[in-house]
């Protein structure tokens, strides 16, 4: 009879994982998603055409990504109002800018939403500054100035999945182009250092935070079974 019980139990664990796994977004902490999403930005960033003398390395920032998932979770596909406010996303920056993806929530990864928005280069002419499309994405994914980024996804109804960035600080200024031409990292500045064409400040740089994920209504419930 024990058996059985335990049995029965693991069946339904396995149940939660599937369940749980069908709809399961990365959360803001997530290792691989991090990564994932500065990397992506930072390829990018490094291979504009003409080449940048002045493009920031990205790296995560946490505050970013907290108010990119208060956001997602409100299922909305417009922007945040707070970029419209002077510190009225995050303290840290005056203006925050802001890309947004929707799309299916199957196979989601962050590289994909950020490449569909670097495919917009098709629709940009740096030379006057025009686009001919929509190219908005873009221009902020390699705006040179913006050296932060913190985004996050959320499961929203019809099992869509909307993928907010944050970028600090904002990009997308009008009659401006988004770098200086030259050659990479030709202007950095004396605490920077050039890494993969990119000026990179090891100060601003910090550790993101790791996590263990785990479906809590699914290990209570379980919990509850064997008890």
């Amino acid at each position: 009879m024990a058996l059985k019980k335990q049995f029965s139990c693991v069946w339904i664990l396995g149940l939660c994982l599937v369940a749980s796994k069908s709809s399961e977004v990365p959360s803001i902490t997530d290792r691989k998603f991090i990564d994932e999403t500065v990397t992506t930005h930072n390829k990018w960033r490094s291979q504009v055409n003409p080449p940048a003398a002045d493009m920031k390395y990205m790296s995560w920032d946490a505050s970013l990504a907290e108010v990119a998932l208060a956001w997602a979770k409100k299922c909305k596909f417009k922007h945040d109002p707070c970029l419209n406010r002077p510190n009225g996303c995050v303290k840290r920056f005056k203006f925050v800018g802001q890309n947004i993806w929707l799309g299916g929530l199957k196979g989601f990864t962050a590289r994909t939403a950020i490449n569909s928005w670097h495919k917009e280069v098709a629709n940009y002419n740096f030379n006057n500054r025009s686009c001919t499309k929509v190219c908005g994405h873009y221009t902020q994914v390699v705006w040179a100035k913006s050296y932060k980024v913190g985004c996050a996804v959320e499961n929203c109804p019809t099992l869509r999945a909307l993928f907010v960035c944050n970028y600090g600080p904002a990009g997308n200024y009008l009659n401006s182009r988004p770098y200086t031409t030259g050659e990479p990292c030709s202007l950095c500045t004396k605490e920077e250092k050039c890494v993969e064409k990119l000026c990179q400040n090891p100060l601003l740089i910090g550790k993101a935070p790791q996590e263990i994920a785990f479906n809590s209504f699914c290990l209570a419930f379980i919990l509850m079974k064997i008890f």
